[in-house]
């Protein structure tokens, strides 16, 4: 069985870069807002993204650095999705314990997007607000409440994305 499951999760793997694709090209991020708008009325969104942590073993080298904020040893999972819920990036690559707002920092989407006008991702208040990325406001007043409330809507997708994962 386990030989089994080796291939499979292989296969899965070696497929996943025509299955799990962000959109680059002008005509992509252009395609991907306008069905966002079309859909979820926010004006220049391509998408959402998070963090979850998915429990693995304690490895024995470094283990310590796999232990997230509940105590448990996982990697921290960053991840994009699109209007119609498909994954469109992963980075399973950190441990339980590196924050989300460090992920984005370093991540191939934040490259990819950090210089193209009129087009952001949504997140929540574990990243911080970029011109590419838009969050919750903290303490929020008036039209801000609107805001974050909306912001709240549009950001369950990731959630069910990941599944109840956390």
């Amino acid at each position: 069985m386990s030989r089994t499951v080796d291939r499979v999760v292989n296969s899965i793997v070696v497929q996943s870069n025509d299955w799990i694709k962000f959109p680059n090209t002008n005509h992509e991020l252009m395609e991907a807002k306008q069905i966002w708008q079309s859909m979820y009325k926010f004006p220049t969104a391509v998408g959402v993204i998070d963090c979850t942590h998915i429990g693995i073993l304690k490895p024995n080298r470094y283990g310590d650095e796999y232990i997230n904020r509940k105590g448990k040893p996982a990697l921290n999972v960053q991840a994009t999705c699109d209007a119609k819920e498909m994954f469109t990036s992963v980075d399973a690559s950190w441990p339980g314990s590196v924050l989300d707002s460090r992920i984005w920092r370093n991540s191939q989407t934040r490259s990819q997007l950090i210089n193209k006008a009129n087009v952001l991702l949504l997140g929540d208040d574990g990243y911080g607000i970029e011109p590419c990325l838009m969050t919750p406001f903290r303490n929020p007043k008036g039209a801000e409440i609107n805001y974050n409330k909306l912001l709240k809507q549009k950001r369950v997708i990731i959630e069910r994305c990941f599944g109840g994962q956390l």
